[in-house]
Formats: C-alpha cells, structure tokens, sequence
C-alpha cells in the first residue's frame, strides 16, 4: 500500500520559475548527524576606526590613493577591478570551442558608513537609507553609459562568503553585456508577461502573500519571503510590491520602506543564531540597454550559508555541483524560524 505523499516528510522537487531549473527538497534528512566541518565565528567586538583597514575613512588604499575623511556613505573605482573600462580592438575570430567576446565594464566599492564596527541590522533605517540613495544614484549615472548594459548591485558578508574586509561596504559592477544568470532570468520573465500581460514576481507576490505560510515580513511597499523554490536553507527574496523595474523608479517612501526592510531582515538574521550572519546579497533589475522591459520587476537576493548554527554551514558539493540543488530543512519550515525573530538586534537586548 502506498504512503500518501506529504512535503513535510518525503523528498520531492520544487521548480524555479526565474531560471527554468528545479530543486530536491528533502526534509527527512533535516534531522541528519553532523560530524562535518564546523566553522570559526568571526570576532565581532571591531573599532569604530581601524588603522589597518583599506576602507576606513582617512586611510591609504592598497594601490596608494588615501581615501577623503568621509562620513557616511563613500563610493571609489574598484582599485582591483574584475573589469576593465577599457575599448580594445577586436578583430580576430574566436569561434566553436573556443569563443569568447571581450568584456568592458566598470566596478565601484560601496562603503555603507565610515564606522568600521557597524552592519546594515546595526545601523539606523535612515544610515540604510543613505546606502539605498547611493544605490538609487549609481545606476542612474552608470545606466545612461553607452557601453553599459547590465548593473549588479551586491553585497559580500563575512569572510566566510569570500569578504577579504569586515568593514561595511558592498560593490557595483557594470558591464557591456547582461550576465549569463540575469539572462535566464530575463528570458523567464518576458515569456511570462508576453503571455500573461503581467510581472511573473507581481503574480507570484500576489499569491503567496494570500497564502501566507512563506512571509517573513513585509511593509507598504515591500515583502521578504522565502521562496517555496528557495535552494540556500535561510535564502530569502525582497520584492517590490509594486511593479517597478528597476531602483531608479523609487519615490523617496519606497527607498525609506525599502531600507527599513532591509534592516527588518538582516536583523532577524543576525537574531537567528547571535551571530553577525553571513550571506551574499544583490539586486536583480533591469538590464540597461537601452530597450523596454515591461517584464522586469525589481527583487533582490539573499543567499545565506548557515544551516543550523553560526558554526554549521551548508555545503553545495557533489549532487548539488553535478545534478541539481539540493536542500534539507523546507522553505516553510525556515520561514516560521525566521518569521519568529524579534527586530530588534540581539546585541541591544
């Protein structure tokens, strides 16, 4: 006799409508013993100004330059650049096995606020606003670029996500073609509204703010969920409530709502374990090549490694590199963790 199937019990799939892939939820291994690789918490207790930082306001960067006595927010030329903004002659033909295309672009640090010890959960919702306001300024002066057709806004924290400086800062890349990722994603969303007349993420908003069970907060303007195709245990997405392609379309109530959840979230984060969490974060927006994107509608990422303790990190390795992603504990089942979380910053209890 066969067992009615429950997705709180056995292993099934769950398909990703932005990039057309799937994902192997198995929610009886949750419980599974851990004797695998635990990781260091990072010290928590920074100055307000460190001497040794690259970042810090007043000091000498790696290549010589000295940054201004800033206060706030500050934005620079990536000194070490993944992108060059370069024009280069291109004439010989790569082609077959060996294609490839020359890429241009620009990448710019992001410093979130001259004190060396602050994160976004641990700063005001008007200093996150500020950050949201330089975020809001940067792609309108990159996106009028003739040469700039793609804008990733992201954000690298703790050294356990390949951050090489606590100090708080994220970065900007532009760049002459739109990635590999945010073409899946775009492909998806304009199948979807040449169909349906309608944003994929406004439908889909729609219905899981009726259903509820994936919400972990929202505002006027904004909602953080965790996805029901989420693969990261504690990924969460924020998106816009109204359709808005891109952060340039913000009024200045949808940057303050827009930093306050952004403060609301990471700061249930940071409560879940006591730690200063972990995660790689971006926005995912418009292309700016200059043509309608009616199907674009503004979200941003969060993608966090911790699974059941600031020490306990999820792997993706083997099955996950070779086959498909894979997760343990449901996405309802770290919503209501989440969704349990006070707001309030453990470390001002």
């Amino acid at each position: 006799m066969n067992t009615s199937f429950d997705p709180k019990k056995h292993p099934h799939r769950r398909y990703n409508p932005l990039l057309d892939e799937w994902v192997l939820v198995s929610p009886q291994r949750a419980n599974r013993p851990w004797q695998g690789q635990r990781e260091r918490t990072a010290e928590e207790d920074r100055p307000a100004y460190d001497p040794d930082c690259y970042l810090c306001s007043g000091n000498i960067r790696a290549n010589g330059n000295r940054n201004p006595e800033y206060k706030g927010t500050y934005v620079f030329n990536n000194d070490f650049g993944a992108l060059l903004n370069k024009e280069v002659d291109f004439s010989e033909e790569y082609s077959g096995f060996y294609t490839l295309l020359p890429e241009r672009g620009i990448n710019r640090v992001v410093c979130f606020s001259e004190d060396h010890s602050l994160t976004l959960p641990e700063m005001s919702v008007e200093q996150v606003k500020n950050v949201v306001d330089v975020w809001q300024e940067q792609f309108n002066e990159l996106a009028v670029l003739d040469h700039i057709n793609y804008i990733q806004i992201f954000e690298n924290k703790g050294s356990i996500m390949g951050c090489s400086n606590p100090h708080p800062h994220g970065q900007i890349w532009a760049q002459s073609s739109i990635p590999g990722m945010v073409q899946k994603t775009q492909n998806q969303l304009k199948s979807y509204f040449e169909k349906n007349k309608r944003t994929l993420l406004q439908d889909y908003l729609q219905q899981e703010i009726k259903a509820g069970e994936r919400m972990v907060t929202e505002n006027e303007h904004f909602a953080a969920l965790v996805p029901f195709w989420a693969s990261w245990p504690y990924e969460t997405m924020i998106i816009s409530k109204q359709k808005r392609e891109n952060i340039a379309a913000f009024s200045e109530d949808e940057k303050k709502s827009f930093a306050a959840i952004l403060k609301n979230l990471t700061t249930m984060y940071d409560n879940l374990f006591e730690t200063s969490f972990p995660y790689s974060a971006g926005i995912h927006q418009s292309p700016t090549d200059g043509k309608e994107h009616p199907e674009w509608h503004f979200h941003m990422h969060f993608y966090p490694p911790l699974l059941r303790s600031a020490e306990i990190k999820k792997f993706m390795v083997g099955y996950e590199m070779l086959a498909e992603p894979q997760r343990d504990i449901t996405p309802e089942q770290s919503t209501a963790i989440l969704r349990s979380l006070p707001t309030i910053h453990y470390k001002k209890k």
